[in-house]
């Protein structure tokens, strides 16, 4: 009687302890609103009407729409006026590292209204983009969730640094998300996430019971963000592929990031692996199945007789200002460049759908002005997600881009610019 007098006694003092931590970090506005939910399709998606402040990697204020879109309020039937445009991508799209009015989603859309080729039609852009998403979701996105939305474009931006790791299994090690895998010439849909312990126990209805109980404490959002940064991984550096690791098994080996500044450094869920050839199988494996999914999506959407267009989405080291250090990684890893996805996802579309890189704009853009698209003065700059500036250019191309492609020439001709030995031209 006296313990289990003892253990009740604890569990009212834990309680009471709870419930005074969650009095006081709402009183000093101190939260970190988790924004996702599980998912039986996708392995994770957003959370319908969450919202609050982001300060992690830039700020800004969250919210997610009703229909769990990092979005405004869109109808699901299309007004007849409007030139609709599905963006698919992930945390480039979510973009929660700025204020929704200044994503590159928004900045393409108020761009879009002086395109004459919308011939008097208003243009709509809903972004579809979830953190963390690889191609294989973005393909199922298109198919359970897009598709609803009539678009009259479908725009994929693809993120080579982690992109082509999420959408294989044996790189990604993620046992939470679908995959596809190539079989006979196939894409086949992977969906043993849904088989886990872990995901039955969460998706049941006393799991999303408990998940919704923690998404509005701010105490559990405080515990899951300590946890969160306790288990994120270290990448010390950038790595060169060993010669072994080119012939299909060896791990990478680090290089001396030494006289790097910070950006050149390497980031979190960043793989340097994609500015060269495929330094293994695995690697192969992995882009070949990316290039099988960006094809099964375009022609999923041409069947429709609709527009599909791919960006390339940059990232830091490619496009700081600093040239002569960029050089010095250019020189470790063994390239010319650091465009080998941007080259190879355009010869993908080559002839059948535009593509915009935008990797080598955005470098030239830097270097001329000397200044960090990607960063922002709380996390870095030159590292992690677009800042204000590099949405602003991302939505101000694709946005000429998109116009021209909407006239009607041919694929990859639309984008006004090809990428040769890391230079941009002007195309005739």
């Amino acid at each position: 009687m006296t313990r289990m007098r003892n253990l009740l006694l604890v569990g009212i003092g834990l309680l009471i302890g709870v419930v005074v931590c969650e009095l006081g970090l709402r009183l000093a506005g101190v939260s970190y609103p988790i924004f996702s939910k599980i998912d039986g399709d996708l392995g994770v998606a957003l959370r319908p009407d969450a919202e609050g402040w982001w300060k992690t990697e830039g700020e800004a204020y969250v919210r997610i729409n009703g229909d769990g879109l990092r979005d405004r309020d869109h109808s699901r039937a299309k007004p007849t006026e409007v030139l609709r445009i599905a963006v698919l991508g992930d945390s480039f799209a979510e973009a929660v590292q700025v204020p929704s009015e200044d994503a590159f989603w928004s900045v393409l859309e108020r761009e879009l209204r002086g395109c004459l080729a919308l011939e008097g039609r208003e243009p709509e852009v809903i972004n579809f983009g979830v953190s963390g998403y690889g191609t294989a979701q973005e393909l199922i996105m298109l198919r359970r969730r897009v598709w609803a939305y009539s678009p009259d474009v479908v725009l994929l931006a693809v993120t080579p640094t982690n992109d082509i790791r999420n959408n294989f299994k044996a790189l990604e090690k993620d046992e939470r998300r679908p995959y596809f895998v190539r079989d006979g010439g196939q894409l086949l849909e992977d969906t043993s996430f849904r088989d886990r312990m872990a995901f039955r126990l969460r998706y049941s209805s006393v799991g999303q019971a408990l998940t919704s109980i923690r998404d509005a404490s701010r105490f559990f959002q405080l515990v899951n963000e300590a946890l969160r940064r306790v288990s994120r991984p270290v990448r010390p550096g950038p790595s060169v592929p060993s010669q072994e690791g080119r012939n299909g098994v060896g791990q990478a080996d680090a290089a001396q990031p030494g006289d790097l500044p910070a950006w050149l450094r390497g980031e979190v869920g960043l793989d340097m692996a994609t500015y060269t050839d495929p330094p293994n199988q695995a690697w192969q494996e992995a882009w070949l199945v990316t290039e099988a999914l960006v094809r099964q999506m375009h022609a999923e959407v041409e069947a429709r007789g609709k527009l599909f267009m791919v960006l390339t989405v940059s990232s830091g080291p490619q496009v700081g200002p600093d040239q002569g250090a960029r050089r010095a990684l250019e020189q470790r890893l063994g390239v010319s460049d650091l465009f080998y996805a941007e080259k190879r996802l355009q010869d993908l579309g080559k002839y059948r759908f535009p593509v915009v890189p935008l990797a080598p704009l955005f470098q030239a853009y830097a270097e001329e002005r000397k200044v960090f698209l990607h960063g922002f003065a709380n996390s870095g700059l030159g590292q992690g997600h677009w800042n204000v500036a590099g949405h602003r250019l991302a939505g101000q191309v694709v946005a000429e881009r998109l116009c021209h492609a909407l006239q009607g020439p041919r694929p990859n001709q639309t984008a006004g610019t090809t990428v040769a030995s890391g230079a941009v031209h002007q195309a005739p």
